[in-house]
């Protein structure tokens, strides 16, 4: 089994933290390996930025994806960009308010991440929510060890807002599923 994932959106929005954790979901928290990369502009903020992440049950010789499974996108520059080598049956993750222009000609999921993070209180918490709902829509990694790998990751101050992000995010990704 070999999975390969690839977040995407703007500087300042989580996106290289996201890879980071569901690498450290899957490596440390789970039996499998992984490798994350990422690139972003030289911007400190606003720019595009990627974190693609490998996940499989063997050692992975080569660290950049080749067919991407999971695509999870938080800016309509990054989805334009980004989305030219997704195989036909590329799972494909949007906040429909971040990335208005969507229409791929096949079917995506629409999560209202940033939504639900001012609803929580505090936007920074956007690709928390990501991260949870794709955890449900993709189902290769264990909640638990998800949420584990959040709590361990993001400063002690904001644990809480940060697991209630994961939460609603989880939610929010099973209730798509069951409209998709």
């Amino acid at each position: 089994m070999k999975k390969e994932i690839r977040i995407c959106g703007f500087g300042g929005q989580g996106v290289i933290l996201s890879g980071f954790i569901i690498g450290k979901a899957a490596s440390v928290f789970m039996d499998y390996y992984a490798v994350q990369s990422q690139s972003y502009g030289p911007e400190a903020r606003g720019g595009a930025a990627r974190s693609e992440v490998i996940i499989s049950d063997e050692k992975i010789g080569y660290p950049r994806p080749t067919g991407v499974d999971l695509f999870v996108a938080m800016s309509q520059e990054s989805f334009d960009t980004y989305r030219n080598d997704l195989n036909k049956d590329t799972k494909i993750v949007v906040d429909p308010d971040l990335v208005p222009k969507n229409d791929i000609g096949r079917s995506l999921y629409k999560i209202h991440a940033q939504k639900i993070a001012e609803a929580l209180g505090n936007k920074i918490v956007t690709n928390i929510v990501m991260v949870g709902a794709s955890t449900a829509i993709f189902g290769l990694l264990d909640e638990e060890a998800v949420k584990k790998s959040v709590l361990d990751s993001v400063p002690k101050r904001f644990l809480e807002l940060n697991e209630k992000a994961y939460i609603k995010g989880l939610e929010a990704g099973k209730n798509a599923l069951k409209k998709l």
